[in-house]
């Protein structure tokens, strides 16, 4: 089977039309979830982009790969799930705006056999990619959105307008035209391939087709004026820094602004949807749908005007940035129009494609094969999702969002976060320091901090320990597997895990 993972950046997973969002236009990837397995609950390992898609292309949580910030050192002895198949017979293409670790070269490069890294910032080359390349020759480098609103129009950043650019000659259409000319030199092997949509992040330059698609007296979002009171200090910081934010174009009061960004963002979501739509009907055209899992998802969620902020600086608070949209379509496995409300992550994407696609397991992951949930089980994988900062991490649990920050952030003050989604999906009241509620925010530190225990890896245990029971049946034994000289058993870190009572060191 061949797969086709496309990712885009900072979708909010309410944006979509089989979400029930009354305002944005998302035909293609509608028709995606009416062909497989949409989630409800899947949620990201980190808001921001490195880290995020480290964990996708890895399989790892955060604190076990240690990416929290952009780019970086490049892990070199980390697989990626793109490595795995390339060494498993699978011809493996990276395509579009990757943002992995990129020092001193992109970590992927040599895991695909063809790497089509949009902005290739390896070493401060930005801007600099067969895209750019492109681009240059055809004379419009200050006409391309990321480069005019970054290198030449910085104030323009955070505005929304739509671009002097077609979608042809947008990242997307570039990354589309990539992925068809892949796919059809396939040759006998099987592919697997990611591409990496930039929008709906900012710079909000839709291409003008889609713009025109809004009106320009859109709504804005209902939690624009949101009352940001019960929040934490930072997070009440960005609300007032988006409220006087000093807008570029007429009209430049708050709501003008506010307009026209929200106008955008909601077109560069249909313009990745029209890209995604480009990528399924050369699947059909090419007879290529019946033998191609094919995934969406993306990296993190975003504000975008929700909750009255601009962007998600705040990091983890909100369901808006650490939820995000996952739909599956996998042949002969996925019912159609299937809805699954079970919690799922981003960790585990690698672990399911592989055991979809027959290849032996990747050692070093640490997700969830979820194929059971896609071929219609609704058996819960996990008890809780976690996205994470260095000093903050934030817990989904039944229907409880609880963010945990560090005192130190504030001062020595005890701030934190809890919210019943089910009942108050606006995260309107924070329970956190609720007397009725303090035996929920005490249940959610025991299970943040038994998560983070018990999925952290080892990477040495010397003296290494043969068998400990700790009070445990007399049929129970922990093993701590590890080299001659103690260190772990391979060179991606060893793991400790625990099935049916056996703690294995992988």
């Amino acid at each position: 089977m061949n797969l086709l993972l496309i990712t885009s950046d900072q979708h909010l997973a309410t944006c979509l039309g089989h979400e029930g969002h009354p305002q944005v236009l998302t035909p293609n990837l509608d028709r995606l979830a009416g062909q497989g397995v949409r989630f409800r609950h899947a949620y990201t390992q980190s808001p921001i982009c490195t880290p995020s898609r480290t964990s996708i292309f890895s399989g790892q949580y955060c604190h076990n790969h240690g990416f929290y910030g952009l780019s970086g050192p490049a892990p070199e002895h980390l697989p990626s799930f793109l490595s795995h198949f390339k060494q498993h017979g699978y011809r493996t293409a990276g395509i579009g705006n990757l943002h992995a670790p990129n020092n001193p070269r992109n970590w992927l490069e040599h895991h695909v056999d063809f790497f089509g890294e949009c902005f290739n910032s390896v070493d401060g080359r930005q801007y600099q990619s067969p895209f750019y390349d492109k681009i240059r020759q055809l004379g419009l480098l200050e006409k391309e959105d990321f480069y005019f609103s970054e290198a030449l129009e910085s104030q323009l950043y955070l505005e929304g307008m739509p671009s002097e650019l077609p979608f042809e000659l947008s990242q997307e259409g570039w990354c589309v035209e990539q992925a068809v000319r892949f796919m059809d030199a396939r040759g006998d092997q099987p592919f697997c391939m990611e591409v990496s949509l930039e929008r709906p992040h900012q710079p909000w330059r839709p291409a003008q087709q889609f713009w025109d698609m809004y009106p320009e007296d859109l709504a804005l979002p209902p939690t624009i004026y949101q009352d940001p009171s019960g929040r934490p200090p930072h997070f009440r910081a960005a609300y007032e820094a988006f409220h006087n934010h000093p807008w570029v174009l007429e009209p430049k009061d708050f709501e003008g602004g506010a307009r026209r960004l929200w106008r955008a963002y909601l077109a560069c979501i249909t313009h990745t949807d029209h890209a995604v739509g480009l990528l399924l009907d050369h699947l059909d055209r090419a007879g290529l749908a019946k033998d191609t899992l094919v995934i969406y998802t993306a990296d993190h969620g975003a504000y975008s005007g929700t909750h009255g902020i601009l962007e998600k600086a705040p990091g983890i608070c909100s369901e808006a940035v650490c939820r995000v949209p996952m739909i599956w379509r996998v042949p002969g496995v996925s019912a159609a129009g299937a809805v699954n409300r079970q919690l799922v992550e981003l960790v585990d994407i690698a672990p399911t494609i592989a055991s979809l696609c027959g290849l032996p397991p990747m050692e070093t992951v640490d997700g969830r094969d979820i194929g059971p949930l896609l071929r219609g089980g609704d058996k819960p994988e996990r008890e809780v999702a976690v996205t994470e900062h260095p000093w903050s991490k934030a817990l989904r649990w039944k229907q409880w969002r609880f963010v945990h920050y560090q005192r130190e952030m504030f001062n020595g003050q005890d701030i934190g976060e809890l919210y019943d989604i089910d009942d108050d999906p606006n995260e309107t009241r924070n329970l956190y320091h609720d007397p009725a509620h303090q035996t929920v925010v005490l249940e959610c530190r025991r299970l943040l901090l038994e998560w983070l225990i018990r999925t952290t890896r080892v990477r040495n245990l010397w003296p290494p320990v043969v068998s400990v029971d700790f009070g445990r049946a007399p049929d129970t034994h922990w093993d701590y597997a590890t080299a001659a000289d103690g260190k772990e058993a391979n060179t991606a870190g060893a793991a400790l895990r625990c099935q049916r009572g056996q703690l294995n060191y992988l």
